[in-house]
């Protein structure tokens, strides 16, 4: 598209989606949201600036290949599932760190659902921005 004012709109629009999706990303964790409506939401901010700019800015912008960030997605999921056994739990059991704890406060709580929920986020985001991709190149 060769508009100025959609241009301007979708650069506009693509940082403030991207923090959005990283928002519901880890907002996910008690309330609705997750890694996948968050990798959704991310993926959304790469095709509108798709639509203002060429593929291969778009991939200068991703900065790395959308088939690799899903690929990535997909380990740090399976790390996640697998942290479990390794604790003596089964697969896909949460395991609790709690950063900062100290006598008097619990600290800040990092689980391994959090882990999973980055690795559906990344998984969804680089597969829906490389069938993207993939669909523009081929028109």
């Amino acid at each position: 598209m060769n508009s100025l004012i959609y241009k301007v709109g979708a650069n506009l629009l693509f940082g403030i989606l991207l923090v959005f999706s990283v928002f519901m990303l880890l907002r996910g964790h008690n309330e609705p949201g997750g890694g996948f409506i968050g990798g959704l939401i991310g993926a959304v901010a790469f095709i509108v600036y798709k639509m203002s700019e060429d593929i291969a800015a778009t991939r200068a912008v991703l900065r790395v290949n959308p088939e690799y960030l899903a690929v990535f997605g997909l380990t740090i999921a399976l790390i996640a599932g697998l942290l479990g056994v390794a604790f003596g739990d089964g697969v896909f059991a949460g395991q609790w760190i709690f950063v900062g704890a100290t006598a008097e406060t619990k600290g800040w709580p990092i689980s391994t659902v959090l882990l999973f929920d980055v690795g559906v986020y990344f998984t969804v985001l680089g597969a829906i921005v490389a069938l993207v991709l993939e669909m523009e190149r081929h028109l």
